[in-house]
């Protein structure tokens, strides 16, 4: 895994971390809907931004082993 995939893993288990302990304080359907439309949403579109890194790292590493 890259750095950036790292810093981004890393990142959105300090948001889930905070998520969680807002969620013991704060529990109505709103909080919920703020669940379900951002941070659900946020987890996928990262974990699809970590494979695009992923696919985006294999083809750079094939460029320079081409290019040498």
């Amino acid at each position: 895994m890259t750095g950036a995939q790292n810093r981004l893993l890393g990142l959105l288990k300090d948001l889930q971390a905070h998520w969680d302990r807002t969620r013991e304080c704060w529990r109505d359907d709103k909080a919920l809907e703020f669940e379900q439309r951002f941070l659900n949403e946020l987890t996928s579109q990262v974990n699809q931004t970590i494979a695009a890194l992923d696919t985006l790292e294999r083809v750079l590493q094939q460029i320079r082993r081409d290019c040498e």
